[in-house]
């Protein structure tokens, strides 16, 4: 999967993507990240790609021509090679809230587009031109689109296949199927007084398993009770089953 990701700060997307797991994926050829400087794309001899709103303002917009330019050029490259336009998103607090499904469905799809605004906004004719979808990674308001970008390119990259050193470990931890993750323990078994669930040290896998599952919908209940009225089994909703922390 590749993602192409239009800004007016490539060097910051370069030195994030570059590191941990999706620097790894990169690295091993499981996604691609193309961070595509506007600027190369003005027709203005001083790089110029704002200017002021009509109808007056406060701030600057960020113009359709070096935008359009920039996703013709990526667009190009990718139907040169054989397939279709890409689908193009717009980071911006307008679109709907980002969340794992999205990610998933996103994560099929084989280019992404992200545009990245920034000052006042961008042009809205640029973006009735080649958006897609508008997606917000929450309800609150950031300089620029770099991080929300960012952050949309780390839960989608998860979702690849090849990505995660663990097959499963994209499904089976939080938000997986709208749970929150259980609680985990590591070594030592005692720490400051305090024991691993004796469970966990049983090796029996099955009753791991379903403590696990317990857990993660009373963690669920207790702390998102937006999602665990989403959570869904065999059609039903199910109750903790006398789950209790740290048990």
């Amino acid at each position: 999967m590749n993602f192409h990701i239009l800004t007016l700060f490539p060097e910051m997307i370069n030195q994030i993507m570059n590191t941990s797991i999706i620097g790894r994926a990169i690295a091993k050829g499981h996604i691609g990240v193309d961070a595509v400087n506007i600027r190369d794309y003005t027709e203005s001899k001083h790089k110029k790609v704002d200017d002021y709103p009509y109808g007056g303002g406060a701030g600057m917009l960020l113009q359709a021509q070096p935008i359009h330019d920039a996703y013709l050029a990526v667009r190009s490259r990718i139907t040169g090679e054989g397939r279709r336009a890409p689908k193009v998103i717009y980071v911006t607090p307008q679109g709907k809230i980002f969340n794992q499904e999205t990610a998933k469905a996103l994560a099929k799809e084989e280019d992404l587009v992200l545009l990245c605004g920034h000052y006042e906004g961008v042009d809205e004719r640029v973006l009735d031109e080649i958006v897609t979808e508008h997606i917000s990674i929450g309800d609150y308001v950031l300089t620029g689109g770099e991080l929300p970008a960012m952050v949309i390119v780390e839960a989608v990259s998860r979702m690849v296949p090849g990505v995660l050193k663990n097959a499963e470990s994209g499904e089976t931890e939080s938000l997986s199927n709208f749970l929150l993750e259980y609680p985990q323990y590591s070594r030592p078994e005692i720490w400051q007084g305090i024991r691993v669930p004796e469970i966990l040290l049983s090796g029996d896998h099955a009753k791991v398993d379903k403590w696990r599952h317990d857990q993660a919908i009373l963690r669920t209940k207790q702390r998102r009770p937006d999602l665990y009225e989403k959570f869904v089994y065999n059609g039903e909703k199910i109750p903790p089953a006398d789950a209790k922390e740290g048990q």
